[in-house]
């Protein structure tokens, strides 16, 4: 699943390519792909509005319209691609064409069909039908101090879980969690009760750092994940423990992998303990 580093690779790409292009009519091969409004009305709606700004929140990227928002969840296996000639490569997961003016495009390919479109009015809209659940944007949301007071209210929680949960930062997935929580040298089972004065501090430190060396290399490509050009991220051959099963870690100790927050995990048992 692309998570907040691909989101904004492709964030980054796209916004000065489609600053100030105006949509024309849309071509929806899937209606489901579209979650709010109704595709007919979504179809109609969006034809003739201009692109003002793009924003992201978390994993969902934020399309700033002169009227509206127009919002894109990736989901499982959602790629959005842009075309200066307008044509779609050959693609049988094709969900939906965004056409512009100009004769551009923003093709949305989706193999898994769980990637999601929707266009609200206007920000009530969007925090009401899309965000209302969705906590803030670790890079761009909280300073040091409010992540720490966001912790201290889930002194319960473990960690795996808790950095997972959308609705507590918006943006961590299975890769980079694993990641912050190696560079921490914090086990995934921990509770947040149970860090250590400036294991926290570290933590924070460490996400920050983590997925804007994410964001960097590209993005992490497994398998689906490609930017908004087709091209594969770079940052999976940097990865310290995720994928790395019974491979040495940097301290010579086999990776592990176990199950947390019901997600295949992977730590050094000696680096997080």
């Amino acid at each position: 699943m692309p998570e907040l580093p691909e989101v904004e690779v492709i964030r980054r790409e796209l916004e000065p390519l489609l600053e100030a292009k105006v949509f024309a009519r849309p071509e929806l091969y899937m209606p489901s792909t579209i979650q709010y409004p109704d595709p007919k009305e979504f179809v109609s709606s969006l034809t003739g509005r201009t692109v003002k700004k793009i924003g992201r929140r978390g994993k969902y990227m934020l399309i700033y319209l002169d009227r509206g928002i127009l919002t894109v969840h990736l989901r499982m296996t959602g790629n959005l691609f842009y075309a200066g000639d307008g044509r779609a490569r050959e693609d049988r997961f094709l969900r939906l064409s965004l056409p512009f003016t100009d004769g551009s495009a923003l093709h949305f390919s989706d193999m898994r069909r769980f990637g999601r479109l929707w266009l609200t009015e206007n920000d009530f809209e969007l925090q009401e039908l899309v965000l209302k659940r969705v906590g803030p944007d670790i890079l761009n949301d909280l300073c040091r101090e409010e992540f720490l007071e966001l912790l201290g209210k889930r002194e319960r929680s473990r960690l795996k879980a808790l950095l997972l949960d959308q609705g507590f930062i918006a943006g961590m997935g299975n890769i980079y969690t694993d990641e912050c929580l190696f560079r921490s040298g914090i086990d995934p089972n921990r509770q947040v009760k149970d860090l250590k004065e400036g294991e926290a501090e570290k933590l924070y430190r460490s996400i920050r750092a983590v997925l804007a060396e994410g964001i960097e290399h590209g993005g992490t490509t497994f398998r689906d994940y490609r930017n908004s050009r087709g091209a594969l991220g770079d940052f999976q051959s940097r990865l310290a423990v995720y994928g790395r099963k019974d491979e040495k870690c940097r301290c010579g100790t086999p990776i592990e992998k176990i199950r947390a927050a019901g997600r295949g995990t992977y730590f050094c048992p000696r680096c997080q303990k």
